[in-house]
């Protein structure tokens, strides 16, 4: 009996020689929600990156602006042989495109003189001024190929917005699922932390009673089998908190660009167990913000403005050529005078010109015009799918938000109860009327309800970030829903 009682006592020593992680130090920082949303939303690349979109919008809507610049051309040729100037041209022009009916103004000077010039654009020695317009009476009165490209570089601003939204709210969205799961593997080694150093109190607790002949020796060995069984759980949890720490950290970054780790005395901020903060009324504003404002909806809007644009623009297209032209003509009577006598416009001195084209089955114009009204039905679809499925998935996502909080308040209650069974056995056990074997299943009962009351913190606190999401919004902080 006494080799026995040696024997057990040995392995149960042996095996309690390992040390217990320590409790967190004091100085630990609470990293909250809120101050993650500050690092996130000022210094992630991909944020930055779709903060660029507007941007490169905008330079679209400028380089379509370009097509209505005012330009200045001019060429200069002279041929001199044997003595003869054969001809000296020189051909200035200044065309300022119009917004109006797709017209052109144009300001030129031409100077044509020489013995084998052709005599229809020959000038006097002084030049030729003139002043006009061209204007396209048929295809392109209404809109042309500079204002289209103009009108739908100016639709797709309102798309680069929704999509920069979209993009950022994606990057918080999974920022803020990381920042929960690492909130449940914080919880989940507090808890089997403080688990393992019960089992160890009690261990070295029954230890000291076997040795006074108090407990019997199997005892110690059950406290240490417990005691190691806790310790293994503890190396998991730790290797999950690693781990999420890690992950948390991909969206740390300062603002030179540099990566960022989360500090080691970094812990969650407090949640409260039980939350009824939402209700029906929250979810159809949800809803109503969704159909209205969601970046998906206002992406396809902004694709079905662009079709609209381009459908006005084939149609004009299927008109007929008829561009009508013309300049009021002037001779310089004095090279040397001021500006204000320079030139004498009179209205017999013009120059004039009609051109027109139709083609005519008009297949390509017509096939182009099927095309865009093609796509603006495939968009309409779109559009009716895609509001459809955000409607259901903020449905889906509240119903799910629901479930979690009701499970919530139902596992804090299944707490709260566990804590008085654990307490009221180790009163028992302290009168002798229990034994270890059953303070044992009750205690870990209770730590693996407070996990799972965590988890259930945690998807609850995931499923409002999915909530806002698929309604198309950020959710920030705690505090947003309290």
């Amino acid at each position: 009996m006494k080799g026995l009682l040696t024997l057990l006592f040995s392995i149960a020593f042996l095996t309690s020689s390992a040390q217990v992680r320590a409790t967190p130090a004091t100085d630990s920082v609470v990293f909250k929600l809120s101050d993650m949303q500050d690092i996130v939303l000022l210094n992630h690349p991909i944020v930055k990156q779709a903060g660029l979109l507007s941007k490169e919008a905008n330079a679209k809507v400028l380089q379509a602006l370009g097509g209505f610049d005012p330009a200045i051309s001019a060429s200069f040729g002279r041929k001199i042989f044997g003595g003869t100037e054969y001809y000296n041209h020189w051909d200035s022009e200044l065309k300022v495109p119009l917004w109006l009916a797709g017209a052109d103004l144009k300001i030129g000077y031409d100077r044509n003189v020489g013995v084998y010039n052709n005599p229809e654009s020959r000038t006097s020695s002084t030049g030729l001024t003139g002043l006009g317009l061209n204007i396209p009476l048929g295809q392109g009165l209404l809109i042309d190929a500079r204002r289209s490209t103009l009108r739908q570089a100016k639709a797709m601003l309102s798309f680069a917005e929704a999509d920069k939204i979209n993009q950022i709210n994606g990057v918080w969205f999974n920022a803020g699922k990381d920042y929960w799961n690492w909130y449940f593997a914080y919880q989940q080694y507090a808890f089997i932390r403080d688990g393992v150093n019960l089992a160890q109190k009690r261990f070295s607790a029954i230890r000291e009673q076997v040795l006074l002949g108090d407990k019997p020796p199997i005892d110690s060995v059950e406290a240490s089998i417990i005691l190691e069984d806790r310790r293994v759980q503890l190396e998991g949890a730790d290797l999950d908190l690693l781990n999420s720490r890690l992950v948390l950290s991909n969206y740390l970054w300062n603002s030179e660009g540099i990566p960022q780790e989360l500090p080691v005395n970094a812990v969650p901020e407090r949640v409260a167990g039980s939350e009824n903060s939402f209700n029906q009324l929250i979810l159809d504003s949800l809803v109503a913000q969704a159909a209205d404002n969601h970046p998906e909806i206002l992406k396809i809007r902004s694709k079905i403005a662009q079709l609209d644009i381009e459908r006005l623009y084939r149609q004009e297209m299927l008109k007929p050529k008829l561009n009508v032209g013309g300049s009021f003509l002037a001779g310089r009577r004095d090279p040397f005078a001021y500006v204000a006598p320079n030139y004498d416009f009179r209205l017999d001195n013009y120059k004039v010109g009609i051109d027109l084209a139709f083609p005519l089955f008009l297949r390509e114009g017509r096939g182009r015009l099927r095309e865009v009204k093609i796509q603006q039905q495939e968009v309409a679809y779109g559009l009716q799918q895609t509001g459809r499925e955000i409607q259901t998935g903020v449905t889906s996502a509240y119903n799910e938000l629901m479930a979690y909080q009701s499970q919530v308040t139902l596992q804090t209650k299944n707490v709260v109860s566990q804590r008085i069974l654990v307490s009221g056995e180790l009163q028992k056990f302290e009168l002798g009327e229990s034994n270890l074997f059953l303070i044992n299943s009750r205690e870990t009962k209770l730590i693996d309800m407070e996990v799972k009351r965590a988890e259930l913190i945690a998807k609850s606190r995931k499923s409002i970030a999915d909530l806002y999401y698929r309604a198309g919004k950020r959710f920030f902080s705690t505090s947003d829903v309290n």
